[in-house]
């Protein structure tokens, strides 16, 4: 039996679950993906289970429904990747496109990390323990989307938008993901892990 291709056009990925957001743009020319960004997220906070971030993401979320929601009228956001505590993973953008998740943001001096990143909402609260099977999760999609784009570092929402973001904070184990990422190349610059070439991306 022949192999099913692990990404659709676009960069939609076999294994997850789609959910297309509208909050989504194109990135600038010439310009592709070399920053994974890594987040924490869960609605009502510490709430999990339910589906209120795929509402919030797909711009479906009834503010009403919870007190918390209200702050959030309104707002347009989306990720392209949202990893639940079971492991299962949702994709609100492909890869190809510009996904709202890192707002005004820098890193290594250069702005608007959107334009070259992709970012990773981990369903959990910033300071608390994240689940084994999302670590796994994201090593696995961290490696496959290094062999289809150029991706060197994957760094959290609090390293490019400091004093304004604060997750996945400090309950996300970066040395753990740096261990399920050993031999990648991938550089991991809180868990002191270099930077170092991947080789060329697969084609589109």
């Amino acid at each position: 039996m022949a192999r099913r291709r692990a990404w659709h056009p676009g960069g939609w990925w076999d294994d997850a679950s789609w959910r297309p957001s509208p909050n989504v743009g194109t990135r600038p020319d010439g310009v592709d993906v070399t920053l994974a960004v890594v987040h924490s997220i869960s609605l009502p906070p510490g709430q999990y289970q339910g589906d209120a971030v795929e509402r919030l993401f797909t711009n479906r979320l009834d503010t009403e429904a919870h007190p918390y929601f209200e702050r959030l009228r309104g707002l347009q956001v989306s990720a392209h990747f949202f990893i639940r505590r079971s492991g299962r993973v949702i994709q609100f953008a492909g890869t190809r496109q510009r996904a709202w998740h890192a707002g005004v943001s820098t890193w290594r001096g250069r702005d608007n990390c959107n334009d070259w990143s992709v970012g990773f909402e981990l369903e959990g609260l910033e300071g608390l323990p994240f689940e084994a099977a999302q670590y796994v999760a994201l090593a696995r999609l961290l490696r496959v989307l290094a062999r289809r784009h150029p991706l060197a570092e994957v760094v959290g929402h609090e390293d490019i938008a400091p004093g304004r973001k604060n997750d996945p904070g400090p309950g996300f184990d970066w040395r753990r993901l740096a261990r399920a990422l050993h031999g990648s190349g991938l550089g991991l610059p809180r868990a002191g892990a270099p930077c170092a070439s991947i080789g060329a991306p697969e084609p589109a």
